[in-house]
């Protein structure tokens, strides 16, 4: 009875090891800074539609603990691949330039890119008006990247100003300090919304229609397929459209 009863206790004390040493952390890369898709509640608490989405990532692969790491934009693939973290879910545009820094995941969520500037404006997004004015956008984003490749500072006489934060941005709109805003059209929606926003609305067309939105994670690294798998399954059994539906009265999908 004695040797049975060693047995047993030793038998618990492996499955309590084995449990342990199978209990797994991710680490998730959030800016923090871009609302409604990622940002910082009253407490300071990181809350936002990419931190449902890696929660709810976390969730179906069973990881016992899921934490966020806030990064500024200008440095998070850099943190990244230092691995201050493991996967990226901050909204991050799928881009060739990034693909040779990271691995991403299928899109999670697709944007496109539209100017925003003051309603009583008749802005308009062409050569002869925009000549002499000055445009603010996001650094290391998709939208100050399109106004780099047009050669907007050269070929349309543009000043572009480029931003640390989205939310600077939009303060200098507000001063009158750049005459309109290039941003991701959902980020901007919710912004026009507020009693900041009300003043100004969406001018053109969006400039880019199909812009993709991926999970970033180390290049070679299997989460990348773990993440892939557990985004299917959220999409498939409606987790993914309550998300989207607790931030936008459309599908972002």
């Amino acid at each position: 009875m004695q040797n049975y009863k060693k047995f047993l206790l030793a038998a618990a004390v492996s499955m309590a090891f084995s449990a342990t040493a199978m209990a797994e952390t991710l680490k998730m890369g959030i800016e923090a800074a871009y609302p409604p898709f990622n940002n910082k509640d009253a407490s300071g608490q990181v809350v936002g539609f990419d931190k449902d989405i890696g929660d709810a990532l976390c969730a179906k692969m069973k990881v016992e603990k899921c934490e966020v790491y806030v990064s500024d934009w200008d440095g998070i693939i850099p943190a990244l691949n230092a691995k201050k973290f493991d996967f990226l879910v901050s909204s991050l545009s799928i881009t060739d330039e990034r693909k040779q820094a990271v691995d991403f995941t299928e899109p999670y969520y697709s944007n496109k890119l539209q100017f925003i500037a003051p309603k009583a404006t008749d802005f308009k997004t062409d050569k002869a008006y925009l000549s002499g004015k000055t445009i603010g956008a996001q650094r290391a984003t998709l939208a100050g990247t399109w106004l780099d490749d047009r050669n907007m500072e050269d070929d349309y006489n543009v000043k572009v100003s480029l931003y640390d934060t989205q939310e600077n941005a939009y303060l200098d709109l507000i001063s009158g300090r750049v005459d309109g805003i290039l941003a991701d059209k959902y980020v901007q929606y919710e912004w026009l919304k507020s009693k900041d926003g009300s003043n100004f609305e969406f001018k053109g067309e969006p400039v880019v229609e199909s812009d993709k939105i991926g999970i970033a994670v180390r290049k070679g690294d299997p989460l990348r397929e773990r993440l892939n798998k557990a985004l299917a399954e959220i999409k498939a059994d409606g987790t993914y459209k309550k998300i989207n539906d607790k931030y936008f009265p459309f599908s972002i999908e």
